[in-house]
């Protein structure tokens, strides 16, 4: 938590990160933060453990590193964003705050502590596959639910992803101080510092976090105080980048546990419905796959003789219907289409369809040319779906199955209405 004051107050909208309608609220400037600033923060995050040392006061601007904004309150109302402008660090809220007014802003620790694991475990990441193989970042994302560090390789082998995990899980262990500290902007000890660049608003002096002995990087991103805060570090494995990189994919700290935990969860639900051990769960799905398989091959065969049947019981009664309505539940439009073919569409106008009748479902329409032309479209509104069709045939999908009666009257209708000639 940190007391500071209100400086400005106004009236602004948010677009939500999923999408969505602008929400209203309120652009919030304070004397002084401790919440960071999407994109790394070019206002100094402030006191507290890890973020490095200074009062959070607006002005200390460094170089841009892919970090998402922290979450907190002023007073009790919820900070939705925080964004930079400028040396300002901008606070999202919807409800209006009194200028000058005194408040007590408190941080979403869990939130900023899983953002200090990730963003360290990215610098020691970057650092060792340089050392080690003389792989350079070149960008990074720090993802929701795991972060990505872009290397400017073509590919990594298993063995070098491998070696790369146990060296900076071995750093981890031997507990190495992270040290922030501040170097003037003309300070030759900058050139020595791995860089990004600076932004192009920069003022006072330059933020450099040093992994002791390991790594020396301009940044102004939250951080742990002592690679032991990491707990440990994942690699997931490798992703094809942009033309020639790669993208490595990683978890740090608490999101490795909570990644166990997931896994552990899957595999005892696994465990319980396939009857075997976690060893057999692969073979066992396998062996499912390939019943699945066979299953659907017998259906399909079987669905094509009862099309066949069903259109051969048709042309066998004496006097034949100008109109020929099926619905069944379970089919395709390979099935409907066999049963039109079995018939013929010279004289009888069919309508078929599969699917539930509750939902969604697929339908066909065949007959003489003309008439389908004409009826195709209006069925497919009716059926409140899509269509197309050509030489007598128009089918699509349909979301109002249960609209079917409604089809099979203006079927009947336009049949009342045609001469014997026609």
């Amino acid at each position: 938590q940190f007391a500071t004051r209100v400086v400005s107050c106004r009236a602004a909208e948010l677009r939500p990160e999923g999408g969505g309608a602008p929400v209203r609220g309120f652009q919030v400037v304070l004397e002084a933060t401790i919440l960071c600033p999407e994109g790394g923060g070019q206002v100094r995050p402030g006191p507290g453990p890890g973020p490095g040392p200074g009062p959070g006061r607006a002005g200390g601007i460094d170089a841009p590193c892919p970090q998402p904004d922290d979450r907190g309150l002023i007073g009790d109302v919820p900070v939705l964003r925080v964004t930079r402008r400028g040396p300002e660090a901008v606070h999202f809220v919807q409800a209006a705050l009194e200028p000058g007014a005194e408040v007590l802003l408190s941080l979403d620790w869990e939130r900023r502590f899983d953002h200090m694991q990730q963003h360290s475990g990215q610098h020691l990441i970057t650092a060792i596959a340089e050392q080690m193989f003389g792989f350079k970042t070149t960008s990074w994302e720090l993802g929701r639910q795991r972060s990505v560090i872009e290397l400017d390789t073509p590919s990594m082998t298993a063995e070098q992803i491998e070696a790369l995990e146990r060296s900076v899980n071995e750093k981890i262990r031997e507990r190495v101080p992270v040290l922030v500290r501040e170097l003037a902007a003309d300070d030759p000890e900058i050139e020595t510092v791995r860089s990004r660049g600076l932004p192009g608003d920069h003022t006072g002096p330059v933020r450099v976090v040093d992994i002791e002995g390991i790594d020396s990087n301009m940044c102004c991103g939250t951080h742990v105080s002592n690679l032991s805060d990491l707990q440990v570090i994942k690699l997931l494995g490798t992703e094809k980048g942009k033309k020639n990189k790669t993208n490595l994919v990683f978890l740090a700290g608490n999101r490795v546990l909570k990644s166990i935990e997931q896994s552990y969860s899957t595999e005892k639900a696994l465990t319980s419905l396939l009857k075997n051990g976690p060893g057999e769960h692969i073979e066992a799905v396998k062996r499912l796959q390939n019943s699945v398989k066979v299953l659907q091959k017998n259906n399909l065969n079987l669905l094509r003789d009862i099309a066949v049947l069903i259109a051969r019981d048709f042309k066998s009664k004496p006097a034949q219907s100008q109109l020929f309505v099926l619905h069944r539940k379970e089919g395709d439009s390979e099935f409907m289409n066999i049963i039109a073919n079995e018939i013929g569409t010279e004289e009888t106008l069919l309508f078929l369809t599969v699917g539930d009748e509750k939902e969604a479902g697929l339908f066909l329409l065949a007959g003489p040319v003309e008439a389908v032309e004409n009826l195709g479209p209006r069925v497919a509104e009716l059926l409140g779906g899509k269509g197309a069709g050509k030489r007598g045939r128009f089918q699509g999908k349909a979301t109002k199955m249960s609209r079917r009666g409604e089809v099979q009257a203006l079927l009947q209708e336009f049949i009342s209405h045609q001469s014997p000639e026609a």
